[in-house]
């Protein structure tokens, strides 16, 4: 079954740190970038951070310095380590593989269910 399963939100303090982490199935994992994306209330799906196959990574300007996108390919895994949580930080992030044309083939997106931050006093 390909699938993408999202874990590790909740409550947490301002200036607290939380790590995401997103399990993949059914994928060669180790080939395939990886993404974060969040939506707040009320708010457009943005993108947080990506991480490519290689392992470059980039960043919204709204988290640089705060958060980081890793990988670990024996445990098709990719992480969301979360520092200097604000509130504007509060959203559902979710797990994302972008759609991909290899070879004439197209692999499609997929998605995660989403997990949920809060970050408040």
């Amino acid at each position: 079954q390909v699938q993408l399963v999202e874990s590790g939100g909740g409550l947490v303090q301002p200036g607290g740190s939380l790590r995401l982490s997103c399990a993949a199935s059914g994928i060669i994992f180790s080939i395939n970038a990886m993404g974060w994306y969040r939506q707040a209330p009320g708010k457009q799906r943005e993108l947080v951070a990506t991480i490519g196959s290689g392992g470059t990574t980039t960043y919204a300007d709204s988290v640089k310095g705060r958060f980081t996108i890793s990988r670990d390919n024996a445990k098709n895994t990719v992480y969301l380590q979360m520092n200097s949580l604000k509130p504007e930080d509060t959203a559902v992030y979710y797990c994302n593989r972008p759609r991909a044309i290899v070879g004439g083939h197209l692999y499609p997106e997929l998605w995660g269910q989403g997990t949920l931050v809060t970050v408040s006093s």
